[in-house]
């Protein structure tokens, strides 16, 4: 593993894919000798050769960037949501207003006003995909996404002292928080016992044991590995984090995928005709899957699996941040080609015409 983005985070990152990743949840805190920290009773300090946290902040987006989204206007659902660990439905008219544009009624915008009274109540703000709304956030996610070959999407967490936005539940995904402002204490608990296990909220009877007990400060990060069942609980302040998700193959990507490797190179008509002929394209199915299955690896189903979920991952309507050219132009940058007079891509103006209205001209007379 080789990751610039995680050596900020984590310190050695060698080290932490040995020890923690996929392993062992570890709280890594700002500027701390004993980091990191990951234990099996809580609240235990790691040895002394293990890594220091470097003092860099971890979040590119806090609370100013919230205000500014607030102030910007244009914040509104399914982006951000308001929750409760005690199950009590927030509706979204609790913390957002409605406008008027063009005479005609739209909901869903952010309120600040209405946010801030839910959070004296004990509610968590949740923002959803901040990557795709907010360029700092969305550029973090795009490196680590590169470094690691893993889909991550970027959430964030508002939490008064006390406060807890979901019960304990299970994640499917390797996640790191970035605390932002405030302290939170997380409780991280032991992984699934059983292969076929559910995401979501654990069931009243099962019981897990604790891994990892801590407070996390601005500029700490925890890592919780996929599957690993954790809650957290508002210790001080008006609590911040971005959790990053990191996304790993299911057993449905690896199906797509060998679907897609077996059919590879097979060309059958679309629609045989007859009884034979749809017997025969069985025979051809079978004859092809079957060489192809003998040169296919699972090294090779998984690297295949990766490439495709990389190539989903910039397709909006798949579920990935939309793909962002790195070079597009920006109007600032289109408004100054066209003061200083410079042909800007797409442009159609007097002196463009002009120029077309000549060469048509000019063939013309050619052509006479």
């Amino acid at each position: 593993m080789e990751s610039p983005t995680l050596a900020d985070w984590v310190g050695d990152v060698r080290s932490f894919a040995e020890r923690q990743w996929q392993r062992e949840p570890a709280l890594f805190p700002r500027d701390n000798p004993a980091a990191p920290k990951a234990t099996a009773a809580a609240e235990a300090t790691a040895a002394p050769e293990d890594p220091v946290a470097p003092a860099a902040p971890a979040s590119p987006f806090d609370l100013d960037e919230l205000d500014a989204a607030f102030d910007g206007g244009l914040l509104r659902t399914p982006y951000l949501e308001m929750v409760r660990s005690d199950k009590v439905t927030i509706p979204p008219e609790a913390f957002t207003t409605s406008r008027v544009v063009n005479g005609v009624t739209h909901h869903g915008f952010a309120d600040r006003a209405r946010v801030l009274a839910q959070l004296r109540r004990g509610a968590t703000l949740l923002l959803r995909c901040v990557d795709q709304w907010h360029r700092p956030t969305g550029d973090l996610v795009s490196r680590l996404s590169e470094e690691l070959d893993r889909r991550i999407e970027a959430f964030f967490f508002v939490t008064p002292a006390g406060g807890q936005g979901l019960a304990v539940h299970r994640d499917d995904a390797d996640v790191f928080v970035l605390q932002a402002a405030g302290r939170k204490t997380w409780y991280v608990h032991d992984a699934p016992t059983a292969a076929d296990w559910q995401l979501g909220e654990l069931p009243d009877d099962e019981r897990s044991p604790l891994r990892l007990h801590g407070v996390l400060e601005p500029g700490g990060v925890l890592y919780i590995p996929r599957g690993f069942a954790h809650r957290a609980v508002g210790a001080g302040g008006l609590s911040a984090h971005l959790s990053l998700t990191v996304r790993d193959l299911s057993v449905q990507d690896l199906r797509a995928a060998l679907e897609r490797q077996l059919a590879e190179g097979l060309d059958l008509p679309a629609r045989p005709l007859g009884e034979a002929a749809i017997t025969d394209a069985c025979a051809t199915l079978l004859d092809h899957a079957r060489a192809r299955l003998a040169t296919l690896g699972p090294e090779d189903l998984l690297r295949a699996a990766r490439a495709a979920r990389s190539v989903r991952s910039d397709q909006p309507d798949r579920g990935g941040p939309p793909a962002t050219p790195p070079s597009a132009e920006t109007l600032a940058e289109a408004a100054r080609s066209w003061e200083s007079g410079a042909p800007a891509a797409g442009r159609t103006g007097p002196s463009s015409l002009g120029r077309t209205w000549r060469k048509l001209r000019d063939a013309a007379r050619t052509g006479a």
